[in-house]
């Protein structure tokens, strides 16, 4: 979700996620493009779906920063291909790092960063959306195959979360970077 083309119109959009590294980020990258080839968002999951303010980003951040200031890092492991019918989407599913990242989304879903959601917080890692529903069969066995292929690890350390805005043009921006397991200062 980075801005690489310099000024963007931001718009009253927000996420918070955790971004994917390297190896496994350059191998989900290539895997999105194969599937939507103008794909530009970087591999991450998501905490905070992207949502509106109702207060300023800074007052946000601060919120968001004081909430986790009692979450550690913790590992997240990705298992199988899956789908969301509803929405044309294919996903990793999340084996390990589940329960965490759903108390995150809850800790974090309230006050100046919460909303009513249209679906239900699932963690996931997206692989593409709005895809054409005859092509879905054939979109899962592309990702079934690449996965099996994929020669590392099928994790990685949640240890920051990035707090993005959209613009007009569909590109997020990161903002701030959150470690976690750092005390806030009073």
């Amino acid at each position: 979700m980075d801005d690489h083309c310099g000024e963007r119109a931001a718009i009253n959009s927000y996420s918070l996620v955790a971004y994917l590294p390297e190896p496994l980020s350059g191998f989900i990258g290539q895997l999105r493009r194969e599937l939507v080839s103008n794909c530009q968002a970087r591999g991450h999951v998501t905490v905070l779906p992207p949502r509106p303010l109702a207060c300023p980003a800074d007052l946000a951040l601060a919120e968001i920063r004081s909430a986790l200031h009692d979450f550690q890092p913790f590992l997240v492991e990705f298992g199988e291909v899956r789908f969301f019918p509803q929405t044309n989407v294919v996903y990793l599913s999340i084996r390990r790092g589940l329960c965490d990242l759903e108390r995150l989304h809850q800790a974090l879903n309230h006050g100046s960063t919460g909303c009513e959601e249209a679906f239900p917080y699932m963690p996931h890692l997206t692989l593409a959306q709005q895809i054409d529903p005859g092509a879905m069969a054939a979109a899962g066995e592309l990702v079934s195959r690449r996965w099996q292929e994929f020669p590392f690890g099928r994790g990685f350390l949640a240890d920051s979360l990035t707090f993005v805005q959209n613009t007009s043009d569909n590109i997020w921006i990161d903002l701030a970077e959150i470690p976690l397991g750092v005390p806030v200062a009073a």
